[in-house]
């Protein structure tokens, strides 16, 4: 029995001489977190998401089809054609009969190489035609922009919510250090017969309340973490934390009657329509112009004969003015095009109202948050003064330290409450850059303001 003993004390006391050592090994095979800030996920954001590629990819292929074939009526068309025949002729059949002329002639052959060339000089149904598709091609870049300050302030709003998360999980830290040291201080008295063993459990129960809650905090955390890398396309296998810090950053008081304006000139959702309309205007003027006479040049020019060695070159030049007499879809296709525009200046005019709606709305949450942000700072100030002294007087003996547990609870929720109430007030400051358009430049201009 008294070697077993050893041998079980000994396997014990070499467990804890290794056990730094595995300690020291772990900790060097883990990877160390990629330290991610709030410009950097943008970035990343903006290169990997899945809606900005594809809305790219549209305007790609909007200049490469649309705007080609838009122009392609007044540019020059050119051709080639070659053939060599064998053929007879029946002469009855064109008229020609003469006594003693046959009636079938040939066989006879002939080539022929030629070059065509046509080219319209006037034609406003085409040009028109063709400034309508700029319109919309400078449409859909203007929604590409749009999508990309989607994009962005998506983005932003999941790094806030992964700051907040650190905030509260710091707090959470802070908190359980110094319920330890409070549990600590307890049971210390209890040993030098000051406090009672119902101040000990007090403090322990205290310490375990704490020590799940930045459990809690923690496994947020890490959710906010997972959810941020799979917007900006990142591998969610790869540890992150964020580099930005929770902090109130105030910014000028301004009015809603001076950033109005501004966002009108600046958001791109708004041009966008703007764009859209001129567009419309411009296939209006197609329209009309469909009864306009359209003049073009056209010719051909190459070399004939009956075998090759003997052609001659022969050629044509012409000029053509065509007339449209009755056209029954034009009336057809203005009614629609009126209908359009009608439609599109509703929502023009519906989104002016809701650009003044967003950039008022941003502007009270603003002033708003940072209202709550004072107080919340002042009830935090208060909270964590109220638990200094309550740790000093049980630390003296003269009352037990259900006071200090009470104001360990006080404290939370006001550190609670202030993390809340900057979260606020910085996701106010991300709406306002998507109300006023230009969401990234906005953003960093917020972000950066001391």
């Amino acid at each position: 029995m008294k070697s077993n003993s050893c041998v079980v004390v000994s396997f014990f006391l070499g467990s804890l001489l290794l056990s730094p050592v595995f300690s020291v090994r772990m900790a060097a095979q883990a990877p160390t977190p990629y330290r991610l800030t709030l410009q950097d996920a943008i970035q990343k954001g903006l290169a990997g998401n899945l809606n900005g590629q594809l809305a790219s990819a549209r305007v790609d292929e909007a200049a490469g089809t649309r705007m080609r074939r838009a122009s392609s009526a007044l540019l020059p068309r050119v051709s080639a054609q070659s053939y060599a025949n064998v053929q007879n002729r029946d002469l009855r059949a064109f008229g020609i009969s003469f006594p003693g002329l046959p009636e079938v002639v040939g066989p006879f052959s002939n080539y022929d190489f030629r070059v065509y060339a046509q080219q319209n000089i006037f034609d406003l149904q085409s040009l028109h035609g063709l400034k309508a598709s700029e319109r919309t091609l400078d449409a859909d870049k203007l929604d590409y922009r749009d999508m990309r300050d989607a994009i962005v302030r998506s983005v932003a709003a999941l790094y806030l919510n992964a700051e907040s998360a650190a905030a509260r999980m710091d707090a959470a830290q802070s908190r359980v250090t110094a319920s330890n040291a409070l549990y600590k201080l307890a049971r210390d008295k209890h040993d030098a017969g000051t406090a009672t063993g119902v101040d000990v459990l007090r403090a322990q129960v205290q310490v375990a309340n704490d020590q799940q809650v930045l459990l809690v905090a923690q496994n947020q955390l890490r959710q906010s973490l997972l959810m941020l890398a799979r917007y900006l396309g990142m591998d969610p296998a790869v540890p992150l934390e964020v580099a930005d810090v929770l902090r109130f950053q105030p910014l000028p008081n301004s009015e809603a009657e001076a950033l109005v304006p501004a966002a009108l000139r600046s958001r791109a959702d708004y041009l966008s329509f703007a764009r859209q309309r001129e567009g419309l205007v411009e296939q209006q003027s197609a329209n009309r112009a469909r009864f306009y006479p359209k003049l073009s040049l056209n010719g051909n020019y190459g070399a004939i004969g009956r075998s090759i060695g003997g052609v001659a070159g022969t050629g044509m030049v012409q000029g053509q003015i065509d007339f449209t007499i009755f056209d029954r879809d034009r009336e057809g296709e203005a009614q629609e095009l009126a209908s359009r525009v009608k439609t599109i200046d509703d929502r023009i005019a519906d989104l002016r109202r809701g650009i003044e709606e967003d950039v008022r709305e941003a502007l009270l949450n603003l002033d708003s948050a940072a209202q709550q942000v004072d107080v919340a700072g002042q009830g935090e100030n208060l909270a964590r003064r109220e638990l200094e002294l309550a740790q000093d007087r049980f630390a003296e003996g003269s009352a037990n330290n259900v006071e200090v547990v009470t104001a360990q609870d006080e404290l939370a929720r006001a550190q609670e409450n202030y993390i809340e109430a900057v979260s606020s007030h910085v996701d106010a400051k991300f709406a306002l850059a998507r109300a006023l358009g230009d969401t990234e430049k906005n953003i960093r201009q917020f972000v950066d303001t001391r």
